[in-house]
């Protein structure tokens, strides 16, 4: 460290004493061409013209764009065109060989080289002839309905209203599915300012049943036009190999088929168990039309050969239905779904109470969503409570089977009353701030025997028996399924 000191300074009181500090080291003076350098080095000569507008530094930047600018225009070479190759025109004889052998029309003279002109008796026409009949398609698109199709291709309102109330004699007009493809064909008008009457359309309804409607004399009518349909069953069976999904994909078996078949083992086996030696079956609803489209519906069997023991599965009941074993048994297991869509703010447990300020059992799981978010039900049971509940603001309580019950709290809206049935995953009600609450969230709470547990320890198992009428039935459907030829 270099002290600033002169060096004849002396401390008081001691003549003839040394010098306090050290002596500085001279500056060399640089030379003005090196300053120079190092001061433009340093100067932002191209600033953003954006910034700062009317500073030191925004004029320096505009001088400098001005300089480029300038520089540019006094080395351009100059605004003269660059001219290309151009063929030389064909005339004469070549021009008349060359148009013979072009692709023209027959009257700018392709083929014969003479070109057709009017006569004397062609007469120019005072407007263009409609053509007496036109055909086109349309399609519904999503959310559209029959008779707005129709008047959107040119039909009247009148015989739109006509044409859906004969579609709807055969199939319900909102059952027409999105993109289906309406064939029309429209007739000659008496003026141009009526719209077009319809002579014929045909559509595909259904996938077995064609509707086609026809003009007859002044009235129209409809003609249903069955499809013979052939139900067989799709029964694809394999080896599983390295990977059960692209297998059974492989084989023909549609994505959604294949993810059915994967959950109903699921629900028996660890899907890690399977093996690249087992072999996989499965029996599917199946229509194939005799206009050559396929349908593939739901999965009805689901089996896994693994050497030494097999699992067959089966869709039994109505609707959509279970999977049965073939002892007649089905099984469910797994935890309580999550019932909101959201993120975990406060688990199960000791905590300090946000607003009370002090420690507190936490008696359920807070989880944050944005407020109007739907609440589900996080397994099957029936609404025992539902209204306002103290701190717990909007409350419901729903009873499950064997002593479990759960809890939402702080809602916005309720949506069940008490005493109805509720299905795992159906809305319950819409999260709120109601209550003793900092903010939009859901208070979930699980008891088990009247006693509070974690939400997401509780696992749920049940099994169902099918009597034995039932149950022969059921192993009826399972023979007549393996009776399927397998692809």
């Amino acid at each position: 460290m270099f002290l600033r000191e002169p060096q004849g300074l002396e401390l008081a009181g001691a003549a003839g004493a040394r010098s306090f500090g050290r002596a500085l080291v001279p500056v060399v003076e640089q030379p003005w061409i090196e300053r120079l350098r190092v001061a433009a080095l340093q100067t932002d000569w191209v600033p953003d013209l954006g910034q700062r507008i009317g500073t030191r530094d925004w004029w320096r930047g505009l001088a400098t764009c001005t300089a480029l600018c300038g520089a540019a225009w006094m080395l351009s070479p100059g605004w003269r065109p660059i001219l290309g190759y151009a063929a030389p025109a064909v005339g004469g004889a070549a021009f008349e060989e060359t148009r013979t052998q072009g692709i023209a029309p027959l009257a700018y003279g392709a083929t014969t080289g003479r070109r057709m002109a009017a006569s004397a008796l062609v007469r120019q026409l005072k407007e263009t002839p409609e053509r007496p009949t036109i055909e086109l398609t349309a399609a519904l698109s999503d959310g559209d309905t029959l008779p707005a199709a129709l008047q959107r291709a040119g039909i009247g309102r009148g015989e739109a209203a006509t044409v859906a109330n004969l579609v709807s004699d055969a199939v319900r007009i909102d059952s027409l599915k999105p993109g289906t493809v309406l064939s029309l064909t429209l007739g000659r008008r008496p003026t141009k300012l009526q719209p077009r009457p319809l002579e014929k359309l045909a559509f595909r309804a259904a996938f077995d049943l064609e509707l086609a409607v026809n003009r007859s004399g002044e009235g129209l009518t409809l003609d249903r036009r069955p499809i013979a349909i052939d139900r067989t069953p799709l029964r694809v069976r394999g080896l599983v190999g390295p990977s059960l999904y692209r297998s059974a994909r492989a084989a023909g078996v549609p994505a959604r088929v294949v993810e059915a078949y994967i959950k109903a083992l699921a629900t028996r086996i660890p899907i890690g168990s399977v093996a690249a030696s087992d072999t996989f079956d499965l029996v599917a609803d199946q229509r194939r039309a005799a206009t050559g489209e396929v349908e593939v519906g739901q999965l009805q069997l689901a089996s896994l050969d693994q050497g030494g023991k097999k699992l067959q599965l089966v869709r039994w009941g109505d609707g959509a239905g279970s999977f049965f074993d073939a002892a007649g048994r089905y099984e469910t297991r797994g935890t309580m779904g999550m019932p909101v869509a959201g993120r975990v703010t406060s688990t199960f447990g000791m905590r300090m109470h946000p607003l009370l300020g002090f420690m507190r059992m936490h008696k359920g799981m807070d989880i944050g969503a944005p407020y109007g978010a739907p609440i589900l039900a996080a397994v099957d049971g029936v609404v025992a409570f539902a209204g306002r509940s103290g701190g717990y603001g909007n409350f419901v309580k729903l009873a499950h089977p064997a002593g479990l019950a759960s809890g939402y709290g702080h809602m916005s809206r309720i949506a069940v009353r008490p005493g109805q049935r509720v299905r795992r995953g159906q809305v319950i009600g819409y999260v709120g701030s109601t209550g003793i609450s900092t903010g939009p969230h859901l208070h979930w709470e699980v008891w088990k025997n009247g006693r509070p547990v974690n939400p997401r320890s509780i696992s749920l198992a049940s099994v169902q028996t099918l009597s034995a009428d039932t149950l022969r039935a059921m192993r009826a459907k399972i023979a007549n399924l393996l009776a399927t030829p397998a692809r």
